[in-house]
């Protein structure tokens, strides 16, 4: 599954990850108070296409009424799922109670959940984080209070709000909830998955019903395909080469004007040109040129420049 990632799980992106064998996808994650409030960014967030199905919609908010509306107005964009964020560490969303900020307030977590659960008719899933810090991991008690108020999935991210990305995620608190007796529901890992040999180990020690990619996805949508094809085979997929990873840009630059128009659009690829060129030798230059230049037909032109220099150019690596 690719994981739902703020400013990064577009539509664009989700379109290229979709098309390197992503099953399940999530949104970026959507202000409950956006929704209801009818703010033109949460609304653009709602856009989902028949060709990333199936596909969840992510809300987020500390208010339960609000985060109850805001799954019938996303429910209204006809996804496959409602998705609950408990696990968003930043301070500006956990510090408010919203994201891994209701983990200290498990009474609220659960009412708030069946609220949801109660107000679709779609299945609504959760992704979380073990605890608020050390002191406060309480997965197991969360995994049990959101599957008896109906939750279909539980998606848990190896870290607590206070590590943030920092450290190793500990999936050894993930694999207590898959195996405990009381738990039913379908558990996903998430966090430091960033290779196909990591996946099959991390599946088999573990246990895990699925597996949520999320940074490691970035600049390398492939992974989905190589993890894929690594647990089936035991062999790895070749690296994408040049003409691979330019043909990949184009079609997310594409998309990413076409649904955010030619300003927007080219600003916000900006970020992604450095990831999917990770590992090539001198590229600075070129870097530099994509992200100075606004018109399109100049970009794709550099684009091809690309691919005709870096021709042959060994290794590159994910």
């Amino acid at each position: 599954m690719l994981a739902p990632m703020e400013d990064v799980s577009d539509p664009p992106f989700r379109a290229v990850c979709k098309e390197n064998g992503a099953d399940l996808m999530y949104t970026e994650f959507i202000s409950a108070e956006g929704l209801i409030r009818d703010a033109k960014k949460s609304i653009q967030k709602l856009d989902v296409y028949d060709y990333e199905r199936p596909i969840g919609i992510q809300i987020f908010g500390e208010k339960i009424e609000s985060m109850r509306q805001a799954a019938a107005i996303a429910e209204e964009a006809s996804p496959e799922l409602i998705d609950i964020n408990y696990g968003c560490p930043v301070k500006k969303v956990a510090c408010k109670g919203a994201g891994a900020g209701i983990l200290l307030d498990l009474p609220k977590m659960q009412t708030m959940t069946k609220e949801i659960v109660d107000r679709v008719s779609l299945p609504v899933t959760v992704k979380t984080r073990l605890g608020w810090d050390e002191s406060t991991i309480k997965i197991i008690e969360v995994a049990k209070r959101l599957q008896d108020v109906g939750i279909q999935a539980l998606s848990i991210h190896g870290r607590t709000r206070k590590q943030m990305y920092k450290g190793e995620a500990d999936w050894r608190h993930i694999a207590e909830v898959k195996n405990h007796p009381d738990i039913h529901i379908p558990i996903f890992g998430n966090g430091d998955i960033n290779s196909p040999e990591k996946a099959l180990d991390y599946k088999n020690k573990y246990g895990v019903d699925g597996i949520m990619i999320g940074r490691a996805a970035i600049g390398n949508p492939w992974i989905f395909n190589e993890i894929k094809h690594f647990m089936k085979t035991g062999s790895n997929l070749p690296l994408p080469d040049i003409f691979e990873r330019v043909k990949v840009v184009k079609k997310h630059l594409a998309f990413s004007v076409e649904w955010k128009g030619d300003k927007t659009g080219v600003f916000e690829m900006r970020r992604h040109y450095t990831n999917y060129f990770r590992g090539i030798p001198n590229f600075k230059p070129y870097r530099a040129v994509l992200v100075e230049t606004v018109e399109v037909p100049q970009i794709m032109d550099t684009l091809d420049e690309i691919a005709e220099v870096f021709n042959g150019v060994s290794p590159l690596v994910s």
